[in-house]
């Protein structure tokens, strides 16, 4: 697999858009990650290019990220990069980034948090079944006995 996959810290831009679809939950936002350097003429920070992208969530992460995520929190988002460009006839040409989320999480440089582990579904309660008969049956007993057969006692292995 030939896939690009990053690893972008930012802030949540927009509010996350929640939908359930028929293969299950998606989430999608924009985050936006400012590239920041030392200005040695200033003597301070300075901010440089902001750049956007849409990150997607899809099935229990998208669940968890809607319950989790709000706009202006500081996030690191790790996930497959997709770039695509789109134009209509007649206007100018747009480039988009989207990242397929793998994980998302909180920066935990510029804050603190609180991990809750998200409740599993239960599975649909099966039916009370008797334990099965593993044991071996005994051959139905003909009558007649011989000192050749002989029942088979069971044997204690200590």
């Amino acid at each position: 697999m030939n896939e690009t996959v990053v690893c972008v810290v930012g802030n949540v831009a927009t509010a996350p858009v929640y939908r359930e679809l028929a293969a299950g939950p998606s989430l999608r936002f924009r985050l936006a990650a400012t590239a920041r350097y030392w200005d040695r003429e200033k003597s301070a920070w300075t901010d440089g290019h902001t750049n956007f992208f849409t990150v997607w969530a899809n099935r229990q992460l998208a669940a968890n990220a809607m319950a989790s995520v709000e706009v202006g929190q500081p996030l690191v988002v790790q996930g497959r990069l997709k770039v695509r460009t789109d134009g209509r006839e007649g206007q100018q040409q747009w480039a988009s980034a989207d990242i397929d989320a793998t994980a998302i999480g909180h920066d935990l440089s510029r804050g603190t948090a609180v991990f809750r582990r998200a409740a599993k579904p239960e599975p649909p309660a099966a039916a009370n079944r008797a334990e099965p008969d593993w044991a071996t049956p005994r051959p139905p007993d003909t009558g007649e006995s011989t000192d050749d057969q002989q029942a088979a006692e069971p044997v204690t292995v200590t």
